[in-house]
């Protein structure tokens, strides 16, 4: 669903300052709060190479929570309609699926010379007058390694995207605006866990929905089903995430020196490369020993599993029935977990598509869905 970027070191090109929108909170000495706008800058939304939308758009950086509960700063888009309108207008804080682990692949380098493939789909909501806040998640585009795959890390920051992009100032978009989360793969698990965390993190953002799709909610069900097949480099690279998590996991320790040179490969390269060069390999060809029969990574991957919370919000969840990457009987089960706990779900199988066809066929519709909870009507749950 995404190509590798060719554009190295393209956060430096679009973190040039402006007289008109200065930037806030830098030399602040309170203390930093998720949502607080460290940098704003101007940068360019182009959907695809030279494509031009009327739009003004903001690279940031924001005050955000580690999965240990530390504070961080990560990094994102804010995407607004140059459309006339002052008045209140609808929030969507979107989590893009897997781009990869090098800060060359973060939404933010590539929206301005549209390679970043998720952004027709980013187009299509901001086209219906929404403000669009994109993370690029920890450690895409901020020092450090991505966080990629670990739920909680990804659920603080797509919250606190919207909460960085009702601080800014754009006429139309504060506290008051709905808010709804959207995202599919890893997307799907971000926004689940936007969901998830939102009345414990966020109560503030007035979040009127969740539409997530493709959700990898069973991380250690999904290693599983990619071990050896074509989504094998997706299992390394989740190892990878987790390691830049939880350093006390030790990967290194445990990779082989095919491994090792894998995964170093992936750190400064992009999804649709990587999952080239890392396909049809096993667990076991590329370790000294298997981490995920190890207790400690057993207990880091349960702790990103979703569907251990009810979402406060009405959620819209939609899977391919045939996905090669993420098992449908992961996404099913969310939704069964979902609904034991009272959840409002509305669910959509997806026949005979997999997972970039889920994407595909699946978009559209969730955006309308977030458009009439935006409307004010009621959400209708399937459980």
């Amino acid at each position: 669903m995404h190509v590798r970027t060719r554009v190295a070191g393209a956060v430096a090109a679009v973190l040039l300052l402006s007289a008109a929108t200065p930037t806030a909170c830098a030399d602040d000495p309170a203390p930093l709060a998720p949502g607080d706008v460290v940098t704003q800058s101007p940068t360019a939304f182009h959907p695809l190479p030279g494509q031009w939308t009327n739009t003004r758009a903001w690279h940031v950086t924001y005050g955000s929570t580690t999965a240990k509960g530390a504070p961080n700063t990560v990094s994102g888009t804010v995407i607004v309609p140059n459309d006339g309108r002052t008045g209140p207008r609808p929030l969507v804080t979107y989590a893009v699926g897997t781009v990869g682990l090098g800060d060359s692949c973060a939404p933010s380098a590539n929206f301005p010379y549209g390679t970043a493939v998720e952004a027709t789909l980013i187009n299509q909501v901001v086209q219906k007058g929404w403000a669009v806040a994109v993370t690029d998640y920890e450690g895409l585009g901020t020092p450090g390694d991505h966080t990629y795959t670990v739920g909680r890390a990804e659920g603080t920051a797509v919250l606190d995207a919207a909460r960085a992009a009702e601080r800014l100032g754009i006429p139309g978009v504060d506290a008051g605006s709905p808010v709804g989360i959207m995202g599919y793969s890893q997307g799907g698990q971000a926004a689940a866990w936007a969901a998830e965390l939102h009345d414990s993190y966020a109560p503030d953002l007035r979040v009127q929905g969740t539409a997530a799709g493709g959700v990898p909610a069973d991380l250690m069900k999904v290693a599983s089903s990619n071990d050896g097949g074509p989504g094998s480099g997706l299992i390394f690279m989740a190892a990878a995430g987790q390691d830049a998590a939880f350093p006390e996991l030790k990967l290194d320790s445990y990779l082989n020196p095919a491994g090792r040179a894998l995964v170093g490969y992936f750190k400064s390269n992009c999804v649709a490369v990587d999952t080239t060069v890392g396909s049809f390999e096993h667990i076991t060809d590329l370790t000294v020993r298997n981490p995920l029969q190890q207790p400690d990574w057993q207990a880091r991957l349960a702790q990103s599993t979703l569907g251990t919370h009810r979402p406060d919000a009405p959620v819209y969840l939609y899977h391919g029935t045939l996905d090669e990457l993420i098992p449908y009987a992961v996404g099913r089960q969310l939704r069964a977990d979902w609904c034991a706990q009272g959840a409002n779900v509305e669910w959509h199988a997806l026949p005979l598509l997999g997972h970039i066809g889920g994407v595909t066929a699946g978009g559209v519709p969730a955006a309308n869905w977030l458009g009439d909870r935006f409307a004010g009507k009621a959400a209708h749950s399937t459980c």
